[in-house]
């Protein structure tokens, strides 16, 4: 570690700094007083919501809370200074896996775990001192919140936006659940318990977030500045939108033709054969009428196929693999007919799991004819970029022409280019009936059932005909069952299944026997729309209420970890849209503006239980303070960029904030007293804080504001020592701001100081001084002039001095014409209106 560890009071300047003693002091008047609670509708102040992405109770803070809820805390304390009535809320997103496994591991109710916890959680972020409206607290897990999700989900129901379906899904073969595709990572793995996903079949509930696509692409470009330029990236890579066109193929022995989607159908005289996704439904209709030995071949491939992640089956460099299925299709362009294929490189949820093979053109493709000694037709002629005048035939080079050139061996299409092509083949297609224009996208719809018990139950019920019921919405919520009697190991079943009594219910139409829906939902379902329920969290007649809605959101500032990027933020802004459409909201985007935050890392390596190399919260806070703590994640650097603790000096913010508070104590001059009497350059260093640190601020360069601040104590402090000494003005005048504004940062201390310089508490709620525009001129600046690059004199100027006066005064300087000596001046540029740069020659 590059830091010291040191729980003892720091002294500073023949006084005591006890960073315990101010906590102990100051953290029960928050709790009594409750500064931070919003102000109701009557304030005529205007309104900023800041959100901190809640935390999960999985034990207690980590270092990674420490850093989100201290830069989350900064914007909101200095939007109180710029005098807006701030909702900053907290709550605990509480349902979901973690808790439940733990409480299986212990073999304990998951309610009990998850509660601690949030106790412990509570505990530690009061200490942390972060300005929270602790009246507006929430748990997911409370049946007075997931009655809302369960009024949410029957609302979607109405509109066809919630739906069951029978499909391959994801599944988590550790923690026995499915998984949206949100939630398996890039290699293919889940993003909670880690295993290598595969696939099965099951008959699940969907949220339809595909009828939102193009909104949530398009929308995107709203948030522009405001947003991370990385996440709106990775949302649109998500979304995926292909424009293109949908070509019907009649398949031999079957009525129905068979839509295939391509982003080039230009290229369909080069379709060689069709290839299906081997776990698509309609590859298991096909294969239905083959021959023994090719249904035995595609039940032997399709089950290696379904232990195969997607990341593997779209691996480039994969050896391709494939069963014919013995079926042909006919190309509707020129009558062909193409062979069939089952191969894994198709997805059976990409398109409607099927594609034209048009080898010459597209390298899987290419690949896969090769190892099957499929046809490779040429149909765009692609410059020949081979040496020598070699062919570029793929069927010869196993390089597919991917570039752009005109048609050829493509009937009415040869000679057009692929901007003219692409169009005219549509025409085409749409006049004989077998084709139409259309989009595609890479996202699918949220698959949103959980085969777990800890998380809202999902309100339907089944009849013994196979309808749907909604629970009627005056019986919501639908309660979790007590989990006596109940086996929550992970089964592949939702253990709510074996909760007799619960599941078994009267059909509440005719009052026949019917089951309860035994799953329960995806815990993003509930942090999808939290930020609404925290304005009025307390209300048991609605889910929130829209005039507060119209008050408060969207959020002005959310701040949370990139990890949230596609998941949490993609869903929400879903079902903040969702909400528009119902009526409920007057706005389309639920997060105005976005900051995330770096991680918090030990030796430049992510900290971890199995490296051992974890950093804990509280111990920070024992040895270095609070304050302390939170100084350090701001000033370590721009709030996106990751921490490494190692580098950082929670010992050295310790003792930088010693100095600040004995300034303070210092002060010998009274509040109300004229400033303007004060020592004129150390009051000009205050307003120019004054002035700089608010833009700073609104630009997120925390570490910069909190570097202006060390400068102004710095100078403040040598005011006092052997300037004009504490009973001056510009004293006083420095240290009330140094308060106001290491509030922002360390609220402890900052308290401290503002009592002991007469002022009553609290110190968050003060305004921010406007900076004295007088103060900001200043009398004179200083030049630095160059003689072929070294500095050879410095010069006092006017600050409004003209470039040919700052040249004339350089030719002339006294120190320049002696470094110059016998040499003759070439040329004098004013590089910048303090630098003047000299060229010479002998």
């Amino acid at each position: 570690m590059a830091h010291e560890h040191d729980n003892t009071p720091t002294e500073a300047e023949g006084d005591i700094y006890d960073f315990a003693a101010l906590q102990a002091k100051w953290a029960p008047v928050w709790e009594e007083h409750a500064p931070f609670a919003t102000s109701d509708t009557d304030d005529a102040r205007p309104r900023k919501y800041v959100l901190d992405m809640f935390p999960y109770p999985s034990g207690d803070l980590h270092m990674g809370h420490a850093e989100v809820y201290a830069l989350g805390d900064i914007v909101a304390r200095y939007w109180r200074h710029q005098g807006y009535n701030v909702l900053h809320p907290i709550g605990w997103d509480s349902f979901g896996l973690p808790a439940e496994n733990a409480a299986i591991k212990r073999g304990i109710d998951p309610r009990g775990w998850t509660y601690d916890n949030i106790a412990q959680q509570k505990k530690s972020m009061k200490l942390y001192a972060a300005s929270f409206d602790w009246s507006r607290e929430i748990h997911t897990s409370d049946p007075e919140y997931y009655k809302w999700n369960q009024w949410l989900f029957l609302q979607m129901y109405k509109k066809g936006l919630a739906y069951r379906k029978d499909s391959w899904v994801n599944w988590d073969p550790v923690d026995q659940t499915v998984l949206a595709n949100e939630q398996v990572l890039a290699d293919g793995t889940s993003e909670r318990s880690g295993a290598v996903v595969v696939k099965k079949k099951l008959t699940q509930w969907y949220f339809k977030i595909t009828d939102y696509a193009d909104r949530l692409l398009d929308d995107l470009d709203q948030l522009e500045g405001a947003w991370p330029s990385k996440v709106l990236q990775m949302q649109r890579n998500w979304i995926g939108r292909s424009i293109g066109a949908d070509v019907d193929f009649e398949i031999e022995g079957r009525d129905e033709r068979v839509s295939v989607f391509t982003t080039r159908p230009d290229t369909l005289h080069g379709a060689t054969f069709m290839v299906v996704a081997p776990d698509a439904d309609l590859a298991t209709e096909l294969v239905a009428t083959a021959s023994d030995q090719i249904k035995a071949d595609f039940a032997e491939y399709l089950a290696t196929v379904q232990h195969s992640t997607e990341i593997e089956r779209q691996a480039t460099d994969r050896e391709k693999t494939g069963v014919f299925l013995g079926r042909f299709a006919i190309n509707p362009i020129n009558g062909e007919r193409l062979p069939i294929w089952a191969a894994d490189y198709v997805l059976a949820d990409y398109g409607h799991g099927a594609i034209m093979a048009v080898p010459a053109h597209d390298q899987r493709d290419l690949d896969f004819a090769r190892r099957f000694d499929l046809p490779v037709r040429v149909v765009v002629d692609v410059p020949n970029t081979a040496e020598d005048g070699a062919t570029n035939d793929p069927a010869v080079t196993g390089t597919a022409l991917a570039g752009n050139g005109t048609l050829i061996n493509s009937g009415p299409l040869d000679g057009l280019a692929k901007s003219e092509a692409v169009p005219r083949s549509i025409e085409m297609l749409e006049a004989a009936g077998t084709g139409r224009a259309t989009k595609n996208y890479r996202l699918r719809d949220w698959l949103i059932s959980r085969q777990r018990y800890w998380g809202t139950p999902i309100p339907i019920i089944h009849g013994a005909d196979g309808t749907e019921i909604p629970v009627p919405e005056d019986q919501l919520p639908v309660l979790l069952p007590p989990t006596e009697g109940l086996d929550l190991k992970p089964k592949g079943t939702s253990p709510l299944g074996g909760a007799t009594e619960w599941v078994n219910v009267p059909n509440p139409i005719d009052g026949s026997p019917a089951l309860r829906d035994a799953d329960t939902m995806d815990t993003f379902v509930d942090s999808s729309w939290y930020f609404l329920r925290f304005l009025n969290p307390n209300d048991d007649t609605q889910a929130f209420d829209p005039e507060e809605a119209r008050r408060w959101a969207p959020v002005d500032q959310y701040v949370g970890g990139v990890e949230h990027a596609i998941l949490h933020l993609l869903y929400a802004r879903f079902i903040t849209k969702v909400l528009h459409d119902l009526g409920y909201l007057d706005f389309e985007e639920p997060f105005k503006a976005l900051l995330n935050q770096g991680m918090v890392i030990l030796d430049g390596t992510k900290m971890s239980k199995s490296k051992g190399n974890l950093v804990y919260f509280t111990e920070e806070i024992e040895r270095h303070g609070v304050d302390a703590v939170r100084l350090t994640m701001a000033f370590a650097g721009p709030p996106e960029d990751d921490i490494d603790w190692a580098d950082v000096s929670p010992v050295g913010s310790a003792k930088f904030l010693a100095r600040a508070w004995r300034v303070a104590k210092d002060v010998a001059s009274a509040p109300g007293i004229d400033l303007a009497t004060g020592d004129l350059a150390l009051r000009r260093v205050t307003h120019k804080f004054l002035a700089d640190a608010p833009g700073l601020t609104e630009a997120f360069k925390f570490n910069v504001v909190v570097a202006r601040l060390m400068e102004l104590v710095n100078v403040t402090r040598k005011t006092i020592d052997t300037g004009a000494g504490a009973a001056d003005a510009a004293v006083r005048e420095a240290a009330e701001v140094t308060a106001l504004a290491l509030n922002l940062f360390a609220p402890y201390a900052a308290e401290d100081m503002w009592e002991r310089l007469g002022f009553e508490p609290f110190v968050a709620l003060a305004l921010w001084p406007k900076a004295d525009p007088t103060l900001l001129v200043e009398d004179s600046v200083t030049a630095i002039v160059q003689v072929d690059g070294k500095v050879r004199d410095k010069l006092e100027i006017a600050p409004t001095i003209s470039e040919a006066d700052l040249e004339a005064l350089a030719r002339a300087s006294a120190g320049v014409i002696k470094s110059i000596g016998d040499r003759q001046i070439v040329k004098v540029i004013v590089r910048a209106p303090r630098m003047v740069s000299i060229v010479t020659k002998p």
